[in-house]
């Protein structure tokens, strides 16, 4: 019985005690089933209700970091820069997965990953992962739009920057569609003022930049709220602009528009 148990919890990436109760009929029996799996070293618990299985033949666990994060809550998906980790955009190795959630976890550890909580502000915008099941995540221009709108929480604007230089075309269409529910005016303009640099490289029209310049009203703000000292004044934005925030980036200039 423990092997069939062990047999069907194998092609699920991250399991509960639910998931064993409709294998073995009650709940008893499924946490004496997990503390016996556990002993043998064939699943490992992760958090409070929250079990893979190991596989035996590489000793590591079935489900990788975005399945555990996927498992954390029912609500919960990968977003901004580990969204950017998951298609590939970053170059080099993270260790905090930031997981959007309608319901709230406190951040935790394992296996030298940390797992964070970020609130999910919209429900559009996300989508099962081609490529791995039990994996949700945002997509690439509800990617872009998070990752603009919350860089001085997350990732920071030159990390920000790297990952962007590897992005290759943005779908105007979802870009206007995830500004107009977030409908904040700051954002448009930083959306605008970065992605301009952008627009040859992405293929981004002129309309689209037009657009967001009609929207961000005439309030001006700092592109990077941390830095107001050595600011200047883009007034094409209506933004304050750190001295030389792009020069401490590897980028070719040619690159930008």
């Amino acid at each position: 019985m423990v092997m069939d148990v062990f047999t069907q919890l194998a092609k699920i990436p991250i399991f509960s005690v639910k998931h064993v109760m409709t294998i073995v009929g009650n709940k008893k029996t499924a946490y004496s089933l997990i503390d016996r799996l556990m002993k043998k070293g064939s699943v490992q618990k992760i958090r409070n209700n929250m079990y893979s299985v190991v596989n035996p033949a590489t000793g590591q666990l079935v489900a990788n970091r975005y399945q555990i994060a996927c498992g954390i809550t029912d609500s919960s998906y990968i977003s901004h820069h580990s969204a950017f980790d998951y298609y590939g955009l970053t170059n080099q190795v993270f260790h905090e997965v930031y997981v959007s959630s309608k319901t709230r976890f406190n951040h935790f550890e394992y296996d030298h990953i940390t797992y964070k909580y970020v609130a999910s502000r919209l429900d559009e915008g996300v989508e099962e992962a081609k490529n791995t099941s039990g994996v949700r995540i945002t997509d690439l221009e509800r990617t872009v739009i998070d990752s603009i709108n919350d860089f001085n929480k997350i990732g920071g604007f030159e990390e920000l920057l790297k990952c962007l230089d590897g992005v290759t075309f943005l779908d105007e269409v979802k870009l206007k569609h995830y500004l107009s529910l977030y409908n904040v005016q700051g954002l448009y303009q930083k959306v605008g003022y970065i992605l301009s640099r952008y627009q040859q490289k992405m293929n981004l029209s002129d309309d689209f930049i037009v657009y967001c310049k009609k929207m961000i009203g005439k309030s001006k703000r700092y592109l990077v709220s941390e830095v107001k000292e050595g600011s200047s004044y883009n007034s094409e934005w209506e933004l304050m602009v750190p001295d030389g925030l792009y020069e401490t980036t590897d980028f070719d200039g040619d690159d930008f528009v």
